[in-house]
């Protein structure tokens, strides 16, 4: 028995069987190996972020991921689905995915187009990307050692000391300097809680001075924010690259700030790319991303921070782990070598979105697609079509199975989803679909938009 997802939204209830969601904690044993369908999704939940620690923990602390040295708020719980079971990898029924956190481009123009207390705010801009001073060269000439990309990046790294749950400081993660305006990029949920009480956000740099920062925009969907920070002289802007040059084997390195523990660096290879991949367990709190997927050591606390290629260009946002175990926030669980970053081309889009209005949008077409139950790789099947929808408008019925979205093959529900979150509300994409007895037939859908 399969359940029912809208195509353009996430579930709004977890499925039985599903592994449990908590932050992840060092030394679990490591499940059985098995080698997952490439388009198969790997269902995510949020894990909400552990309290910052009032001093650096000690040894023993990075033992675990709970919250320690006299925290005050309640870890984060987790979640067992209550829908049909999914037998899918029974191999790696053990893993749980987390959010990695802690809990978890184009030109260059003057500032003066950013608004510093205008109607929009601090820290928009008119033009978006357009109107903000975007580093136009990367660190390194040519790819170089990790000592030296390291050196080269960690000046642009910034951990971010936010409000959670009414605690004030009570959450830490990651971010890096996207421009020479005073904007930082991290996760939507490394600031979630902040934004929604208001509460105070502290951008920590490389040389330990601490900004205070507001909120230009930020995305549930995508799992990105866009923070201002005022007095932004000294902040050292990142180099945007592209996660669409990376070759699977390649090396990387994620910066950050795990555990609190401020300008980690760790390395390692590109394990897969365009991995479809969930996160949250509501629609409120769900994103979609069509990963970078890393062995990369990513713990919580590193979530906003960046991935980088070997000249120091941001190739990514890590924003998710694997996890062996799962289970509440007490339980063994620890970095498995598999982490997810949002890809850096979805960055650019939604920081430009979101300079423009504060907002961003994501594509719909909508339809629901069926999800769960045993894939069969064999496409996405509608499972209702509304109206007045694009869906609607391109003769898309019920029934029909989507095969390939642009050529690009689509294997399952989720896979299609995330594929169409790789796009753009007003963008027309071709679905090749199987209806009754005929394959291959061709069918436009121009994406509409809502914001989230």
């Amino acid at each position: 028995m399969n359940d029912e997802y809208d195509a353009d939204r996430e579930p709004t209830e977890p499925i039985e069987g599903a592994p449990q969601w908590a932050p992840p904690s060092p030394g679990s044993e490591r499940p059985a190996a098995a080698t997952p369908e490439p388009t198969t999704p790997l269902p995510l939940a949020p894990s909400l972020m552990p309290p910052a620690p009032p001093v650096p923990p000690s040894a023993a602390d990075l033992s675990i991921t709970r919250p320690v040295l006299g925290a005050s708020h309640d870890a984060a719980p987790h979640h067992r689905g209550n829908g049909p079971s999914r037998r899918i990898w029974p191999a790696i029924v053990a893993l749980s995915l987390v959010v990695g956190l802690g809990g978890g481009f184009l030109g260059a123009l003057a500032y003066d187009k950013i608004a510093d207390d205008g109607a929009s705010g601090p820290g928009f801009a008119d033009g978006g990307l357009s109107d903000v001073d975007l580093e136009d060269l990367p660190p390194l000439e040519a790819p170089g050692s990790i000592a030296a990309v390291a050196q080269a990046v960690l000046p642009s790294t910034v951990q971010i000391i936010a409000e959670y749950d009414g605690q004030e400081a009570g959450a830490t993660g990651s971010g890096w300097v996207m421009d020479k305006n005073g904007h930082i990029i991290t996760n939507n949920h490394v600031v979630a809680s902040a934004a929604k009480d208001d509460g105070p956000i502290v951008v920590v740099d490389h040389d330990r001075n601490r900004y205070e920062a507001t909120v230009v925009g930020r995305s549930p969907v995508y799992d990105l924010a866009v923070l201002y920070v005022k007095d932004f002289e000294d902040l050292v802007p990142a180099k945007l690259g592209y996660s669409k040059k990376l070759r699977v084997g390649e090396p990387v390195v994620a910066i950050g700030s795990p555990l609190s523990l401020p300008d980690t660096v760790t390395s390692g290879i590109v394990s897969y790319l365009q991995r479809p991949v969930t996160t949250g367990s509501s629609a409120d709190e769900s994103s979609y991303i069509n990963a970078v997927q890393t062995d990369a050591a990513i713990n919580p606390g590193n979530s906003g921070g960046p991935l980088v290629n070997m000249q120091g260009e941001v190739i990514g946002v890590n924003s998710a782990i694997a996890t062996a175990g799962g289970g509440s926030i007490d339980s063994e669980a620890g970095n498995i070598g598999v982490g997810f970053a949002i890809p850096v081309e979805q960055v650019r889009t939604t920081a430009d979105q979101i300079l423009k209005t504060g907002k961003a949008q994501y594509p719909v077409i909508g339809a629901k697609v069926k999800t769960g139950g045993i894939p069969t790789g064999e496409g996405a099947e509608l499972d209702e079509i509304l109206a007045n929808s694009p869906a609607k408008d391109a003769g898309l019925r019920k029934g029909d199975l989507i095969t390939h979205i642009n050529g690009d093959r689509v294997t399952e529900g989720i896979a299609l989803i995330v594929a169409i979150r790789s796009y753009q509300p007003g963008q027309t994409v071709e679905f090749t679909i199987t209806r009754g007895n005929t394959e291959g037939k061709l069918v436009k859908v121009v994406l509409n938009g809502e914001d989230g």
